[in-house]
């Protein structure tokens, strides 16, 4: 039943990105040029997000479990590291060389598009990588 309540969510998510433009790599380029055609619609979309997520951490500080599901999955680890920092950076320069990331890149795949199908190659041979690579860093 739990996933079929992560395709519901995710098949919604998708859609509000096609819906919104967001999963258009233009647009978030635009909204990344700070100092040229700057679009602040991302930053709109980004905010409106802040809302639902805030009411949802409320909901689940009042609940033992989830409704569909035998226990939270909320991370305990909360020290700011290499890992952490090195994985943020890379996801931000990708985000800003090409305009997507994981989420409007899987919903961008209906298209069929090459830009967007060789995006998720890579991001699963990135994981791929991840998964066969032992971790150094501390």
């Amino acid at each position: 039943m739990s996933r079929w309540i992560a395709l519901v969510c995710g098949v919604l998510f998708g859609a509000g990105l096609v819906i919104s433009d967001m999963a258009n790599p233009a647009r978030v380029l635009a909204f990344l040029d700070v100092a040229g055609d700057w679009d602040p619609s991302l930053a709109l979309v980004m905010g409106a997000a802040l809302l639902p997520s805030a009411l949802a951490y409320v909901w689940r500080r009042g609940r033992q479990r989830p409704l569909a599901a035998a226990q939270f999955h909320v991370p305990s680890h909360r020290t700011i590291d290499t890992r952490l920092l090195g994985g943020a950076a890379l996801f931000g320069i990708g985000w800003g060389l090409v305009g997507l990331c994981p989420g409007p890149a899987l919903a961008a795949l209906v298209t069929l598009q090459w830009p967007f199908l060789l995006f998720a190659a890579a991001m699963v041979a990135g994981m791929a990588l991840h998964r066969l690579l032992p971790l150094r860093m501390a």
